[in-house]
């Protein structure tokens, strides 16, 4: 997968030779922890607006809080993974995540979780780029493919997982602390991983090479502005009407894009060090990887977010009953990710479009089995099953093979490319699905939230055979 010119120097450290498994399931383990907390709140939010008293829009930036600084630090913390070490910005990373997340469990009121929310997603943009980097500079060949499905795998399950786990934690109740242990398990899982990281990491050897590339502060604060103020409107705006000011953001977000992108090609072309280097957008098939990533990410996240409003808010199931319902995706993603490589190589380019078509067919198998407002009986458990089957094969092929033939030296470039790609997929799929779905549900019952959900699966299953079409080959003239 990688040349001689361009691997890696094999690492002394006893971790990376002896111990690659152990590497990377610390890695991904802190991984699967961050992403999971994505989607955790979404159901102990009722028990956290009824026992802090919070406003609605006080419970939305909870939920919002941690994805807005994820996504808008997210490149940072890769570029600074170049700059100070990916060993020390992931440890770093995970220990600010592990003392955000106590910090969240003890709060004493809505406003305390929201800030201490915020920092939590901030040690996520800290941590999560450093994997892939670290995946990217310690393994090869073979190794380095299956790693990299492992990774996939991981990152899709932890927003069914977060559902499934959230639920379970609510409805526990544990010594009466309500929602409390959705964020406190994390703290002795952090401070475990962050044990067995020291152990296991590999030295920073790379750092001091990389430490003098400048960190390119105009692109970074042209970057985070631009996230910003697409972020911000996407997650407040249905909860405000979609007032004037939501629409201005989004129109300035468009365009502080187009100035960040001539910035970075005019600082590139005067030898500087971009926050993103332009060649790694011009690897090829990265372009398209970056489009069915965003369309996967996005039809998932709608499909998670509306299927639990419908089931706690049409149905009102409880939020165990709610998170366990997304059990059959969660194991068919992650089992899907972790086998795709199995098919023969001549069939590979084919399963990008193949798992959009099998999503597209699931998403109307779900819509038409509760378009009654009932449960959908068993045949809703395959139909997911199906759905996360065919995102996962959607997703981790373009996500492999895209990072597949990326120079080592432009990991940390790439890793938070794509980490912020797949992070906005997942906001916009939540915001524009779940505006579709308010948008048809006035609230009135189990049939009135049905149909909202059906004409929303009609949606997604348009969006999906979108991603498919965009995989075809094109015919030569």
């Amino acid at each position: 997968m990688t040349s001689t010119a361009t691997r890696p120097a094999p690492s002394k450290d006893r971790a990376t030779d002896n111990r690659p498994g152990l590497l990377l399931g610390v890695v991904l383990a802190a991984q699967f922890m961050a992403l999971l907390d994505v989607f955790i709140v979404n159901v102990a939010a009722p028990t956290i607006r009824t026992e802090l008293s919070a406003s609605g829009g006080a419970l939305q930036l909870v939920i919002a809080g941690y994805t807005i600084t994820y996504a808008v630090l997210l490149i940072t913390g890769a570029r600074l993974g170049d700059l100070i070490g990916h060993r020390r910005a992931y440890l770093g990373g995970l220990a600010l995540f592990t003392a955000a997340s106590l910090a969240c469990g003890l709060a004493a009121g809505a406003g305390q979780l929201i800030a201490f929310r915020l920092v939590q997603g901030a040690g996520s943009a800290l941590m999560i780029p450093q994997v892939l980097s670290l995946i990217q500079r310690n393994f090869t060949g073979e190794r380095r493919v299956r790693a990299l499905s492992a990774y996939s795998a991981v990152l899709a399950t932890g927003a069914a997982a977060g559902q499934v786990v959230g639920g379970v934690l609510v409805s526990a109740d544990l010594f009466g602390t309500g929602w409390r242990p959705v964020f406190l398990v994390n703290v002795p899982l952090g401070i475990a991983l962050l044990v067995l990281g020291v152990r296991v990491l590999p030295r920073d050897a790379h750092a001091g090479a990389t430490r003098a590339r400048a960190l390119d502060l105009p692109g970074l604060l042209l970057l985070a502005a631009a996230v910003s103020l697409l972020t911000v409107p996407l997650v407040l705006g249905q909860e405000q009407d979609w007032p004037l000011w939501s629409w201005l953001s989004l129109g300035g977000s468009l365009l502080l894009a187009v100035v960040f992108g001539a910035y970075e090609s005019r600082l590139a072309r005067r030898g500087g060090t971009p926050l993103i280097a332009p060649r790694v957008l011009r690897v090829p098939g990265m372009g398209r990887a970056v489009l069915w990533i965003s369309v996967a990410m996005g039809v998932n996240a709608g499909l998670l977010f509306t299927l639990t409003l419908y089931l706690q808010g049409g149905l009102g199931h409880s939020a165990l009953r709610a998170g366990l319902t997304f059990g059959p995706a969660a194991v068919a993603f992650g089992a899907v990710g972790l086998t795709w490589r199995r098919c023969p190589a001549r069939l590979h380019r084919a399963l990008v479009p193949a798992g959009f078509l099998l999503a597209a067919a699931a998403l109307l198998a779900v819509g038409g089995l509760l378009a009654d407002g009932g449960t959908g009986g068993w045949g809703l458990y395959p139909a997911l099953g199906a759905f996360g089957a065919g995102i996962s094969l959607a997703f981790s092929p373009a996500l492999t093979g895209a990072l597949a033939t990326v120079r080592p030296e432009d990991a940390a470039d790439a890793s938070g490319l794509l980490a912020t790609v797949t992070q906005l997929g997942q906001l916009v799929g939540v915001a524009t699905f779940g505006t579709f779905f308010l948008g048809r549900y006035a609230g009135s019952g189990a049939q009135d939230s049905a149909d909202a959900l059906w004409a929303t699966a009609l949606a997604l299953a348009a969006a999906s055979v979108v991603g498919a079409a965009a995989g075809l080959p094109r015919r030569s003239r």
